[in-house]
């Protein structure tokens, strides 16, 4: 169901609804938000957290699940997701490997668009400077959506960032 267009009983005119997700096992952020000509409001966010007292797979099921659940609640026009970063700690990329995975795989059954954005291209989308600190693009989004504050933990204002960039970067 795209949210494409005009929709029926709304007063405003949606152009898109993005699904921003920061893919991590421990902690996987997202945000929903809605774009408006240049305008972009946040709908809802947070993070989805996962106890480390529960084994890898129960884990990704559980993500799985929780992405579903946000994919059928808020049916956006387009999942974003931050593609994998491999730094210097080989064991944690296989993991975040496997969350993004899952949220993926949530998408792909859903029919939603997934598109991937490198942290590079987030940063210059969102701050217009490819070395951005958080603490940058944190203020970015907070000012870009009319937020009170900045969204904690960094997991979430990484996925209002992510759903940020696709929104003012999609070309119909």
């Amino acid at each position: 169901m795209s949210n494409y267009g005009t929709r029926v009983g709304a007063i405003i005119s949606i152009e898109m609804r993005v699904l921003g997700i920061d893919p991590g096992i421990a902690r996987t952020g997202w945000g929903v938000i809605e774009k408006e000509k240049n305008e972009a409001r946040a709908i809802a966010y947070g993070c989805f957290e996962t106890p480390s007292t529960k084994v890898l797979a129960e884990r990704l099921r559980d993500i799985h699940q929780f992405v579903v659940k946000l994919l059928n609640t808020h049916a956006p026009d387009a999942l974003s997701i931050e593609d994998l970063f491999f730094n210097t700690n080989a064991k944690t990329a296989l993991v975040v490997g496997q969350a993004r995975g899952v949220v993926l795989l949530a998408a792909a059954q859903a029919k939603i668009p997934i598109i991937s954005y490198t942290p590079l291209q987030v940063k210059i989308a969102v701050t217009g400077y490819g070395r951005a600190e958080k603490a940058q693009v944190g203020q970015m989004v907070k000012t870009l959506l009319k937020l009170r504050v900045v969204p904690k933990p960094d997991d979430t204002t990484d996925a209002l960032a992510i759903a940020i960039t696709h929104a003012f970067s999609f070309k119909r």
